[in-house]
């Protein structure tokens, strides 16, 4: 079977569950907790849109690579294969924003 990229880190990062915190970056985010890895993720969103307004291609991709990177270390810590947000991604394609949020009961747009 051929993986793609999101499956074979979320792989190492589902593995790196049993490392020693101090031998690995991710070992020592699980260690920490599900807050430290939110903290992250809230980080390197802010670094995203920090980049975004520079507008300098080069920094977007890599800000947004880290805001992957950690948000499929949640993902992992929560047991959550990367496909899973694959698929609600292609439930979503083709349908509208609005309507989308309107069949999840949240009928103010303005709201997110």
């Amino acid at each position: 079977m051929n993986q793609t990229i999101l499956e074979q880190v979320y792989e190492v990062l589902q593995a790196r569950k049993q490392a020693d915190p101090g031998s690995s970056y991710v070992a020592s985010l699980y260690h920490k907790g599900l807050d430290a890895i939110l903290k992250k993720i809230g980080e390197e969103a802010t670094e995203t849109v920090m980049a975004a307004k520079d507008g300098e291609s080069d920094k977007i991709v890599y800000e947004v690579a880290d805001l992957w990177f950690h948000t499929l270390i949640l993902l992992a810590q929560t047991d959550i294969p990367p496909q899973q947000v694959l698929a609600e991604l292609e439930r979503r394609f083709g349908t509208s924003g609005l309507a989308e949020k309107a069949a999840r009961g949240n009928t103010n747009p303005a709201a997110e």
